[in-house]
């Protein structure tokens, strides 16, 4: 199993389908190299605030899947990864 692989299945374990938004945002800060594209952010921004409330869990998934690639690609992996197993279940949200 890679170390994308590896991150994967820990955010997916127990039914977890992406950090509760404080978390998230927090995690969001951990990826390298973010930038605005026009009106839009490279990576998307986390599905957080207003959009926490209009997104599936589905699109959360989605949305966290992507940034999890955006540190793998950007060297930033290892460090997400701890940062994921260190969150409390509080701070994760569940599938119903």
């Amino acid at each position: 199993m890679n170390a994308l692989d590896a991150t994967l299945a820990l955010a997916a374990s127990g039914g977890r389908v992406c950090p509760q938004p404080d978390a998230w945002r927090r995690l969001y800060e951990l990826l390298p190299d973010t930038q605005r594209q026009g009106a839009r952010w490279e990576p998307s921004l986390p599905l957080i605030l207003g959009a926490w409330y209009d997104s599936s869990d589905w699109q959360k998934t989605e949305r966290f899947h992507e940034h999890l690639a955006w540190a793998e690609s950007h060297g930033a992996l290892a460090r997400v990864h701890a940062f994921l197993a260190a969150l409390p279940d509080d701070d994760w949200h569940l599938a119903p």
